[in-house]
């Protein structure tokens, strides 16, 4: 038995649309969509209760505002200690998403800083949590792809 929630052509292209305005309306939604608008009511309140949709948020630019240092930074830690260091990193306003990974490394680290120095900060807290065995960093020089839509135009029609 799956756990996956199917979606048909009217779910993704209903997703695909609220990727790029999550503020449309759902009377505009249905115009562009050729349905009602109870039926565009009806399936978003379905794909949220499912879990599908999980929040309507802003997209910040993060370079734009002055958080223009990113780095991923791979961390190694005593097993019997991880739990605690996990729990200590998800605290870290710096760290904006963690990956617990297979491999060498237990665990994937993104961080976001205003600089340089600040980056060395939150690098030295890290390695210097108990249970932390070692890390390795790698600064990000740029974006090539940064890809935030689940379904473009192209995947969502019935073509």
């Amino acid at each position: 038995m799956s756990d996956h929630y199917y979606l048909d052509d009217v779910d993704k292209k209903i997703i695909t649309i609220l990727q790029q305005d999550s503020r449309i309306s759902f009377s505009r939604l249905a115009k562009m969509l050729n349905l009602s608008e109870s039926t565009i009511h009806m399936r978003i309140k379905r794909l949220r209760e499912s879990g599908v949709i999980r929040n309507f948020c802003v997209d910040v630019d993060l370079d734009r505002i002055g958080m223009n240092v990113l780095a991923f930074v791979l961390l190694k830690a005593d097993p019997k200690k991880y739990e605690k260091v996990l729990d200590t990193l998800k605290e870290m306003k710096e760290i904006y998403e963690i990956y617990d990974v297979t491999g060498e490394f237990y665990a994937l680290l993104k961080v976001r800083v205003c600089n340089k120095e600040e980056l060395a900060k939150v690098l030295d807290k890290i390695g210097n949590m108990e249970g932390v065995t070692s890390t390795y960093t790698m600064f990000v020089l740029r974006t090539l792809k940064e890809k935030k839509l689940i379904f473009d135009q192209g995947e969502s029609s019935t073509s």
